[in-house]
């Protein structure tokens, strides 16, 4: 993965941000919308691009492309920072291998001590009987 690829190929569109914020929200285009394109990406692998659209499927739009919105700060610069940074993190997150889990037994000791705390309950549990009956 390329990350200054990826961030080429990235398309940012800057849009009026909405809440409050008086006079100035009107005027001004803070909001950030990022735009990736995961299929027509050069800056990643075949591989890399069917896990990405495997892992973000929920977050993809029907042509694969993936979009990020930051209206954090006011100043549409740092919301494009923060839009990049959240972009590679996601992607990096989507890239990352699942460790392999290793089939393990209980041991003989854990097994034993299983059971001399299921004999010691049961035995509590017998104790709290009526004795007459």
């Amino acid at each position: 993965m390329d990350r200054e690829q990826l961030l080429r190929e990235v398309n940012y569109k800057a849009v009026k941000s909405s809440g409050p914020g008086g006079q100035h929200v009107n005027k001004t285009a803070s909001k950030v919308e990022l735009q990736f394109d995961v299929e027509e990406s050069a800056g990643i692998s075949e591989e890399e691009k069917s896990r990405i659209i495997e892992k973000l499927e929920s977050r993809l739009t029907k042509g694969n492309i993936l979009i990020l919105q930051s209206d954090e700060s006011r100043s549409q610069h740092k919301n494009k920072e923060y839009v990049s940074q959240r972009f590679l993190n996601i992607v990096e997150e989507a890239l990352k291998k699942p460790k392999i889990r290793k089939k393990t037994r209980p041991s003989k000791a854990s097994k034993m001590k299983r059971l001399k705390k299921k004999k010691m309950n049961a035995e509590k549990k017998a104790g709290r009987k009526d004795p007459l009956k």
